[in-house]
């Protein structure tokens, strides 16, 4: 079954939300997380939303998930939703078929990653990709506050000698 549900569902801490997300994990066999971006059901709701993709089992059989991050289907994500150039579907359908091979062993820094079950377990069942997906950051470098000053001192004096030239226009 492929259920969509909002993102709630996907990290709620009620014992509701918890129990759902046990039991699709230990009873069924959840097979993928397929994140969506906010926006897709415009103008009729603006709530995010994920798919849920599993089997039922009722006997287990979850070894790992497989998540993915949708960017862009195909639509703007305002009300008017006009076709636009990017598409991450056709993506998603071609990873799906090698959830099992391959994709098993990409980074949580890419677009679609595996969580094993383990993992989901340890982590209270919490099924938002953002729990697993790994950012990377670029380190940026600021110039020292003492170079700041510095540069505030000198475009100061300029201001100040500027205005010195105005007025003796003026006089």
């Amino acid at each position: 079954a492929a259920v969509i549900v909002p993102d709630g569902v996907l990290f709620g801490s009620s014992k509701a939300h918890k129990d759902l997300r046990r039991m699709l994990v230990e009873e069924q066999r959840l097979d993928a997380v397929v994140k969506l971006p906010s926006g897709v059901f415009r103008p009729y709701a603006g709530v995010s939303t994920a798919i849920l993709v599993f089997t039922k089992t009722n006997s287990g059989g979850t070894d790992h998930v497989w998540f993915y991050d949708v960017q862009a289907d195909g639509f703007s994500l305002d009300d008017k939703r006009n076709p636009v150039e990017v598409n991450d579907l056709p993506d998603v359908a071609a990873r799906w078929a090698d959830r099992d091979g391959a994709e098993l062993e990409r980074a949580r820094t890419e677009q679609s990653f595996c969580v094993p079950k383990a993992e989901i377990v340890a982590q209270g069942y919490d099924l938002s990709l953002t729990r697993y997906k790994e950012v990377v950051r670029e380190e940026v470098e600021y110039r020292s506050p003492a170079e700041i000053i510095a540069d505030l001192e000198q475009i100061e004096e300029e201001v100040g000698r500027g205005l010195a030239e105005l007025k003796a226009m003026l006089a």
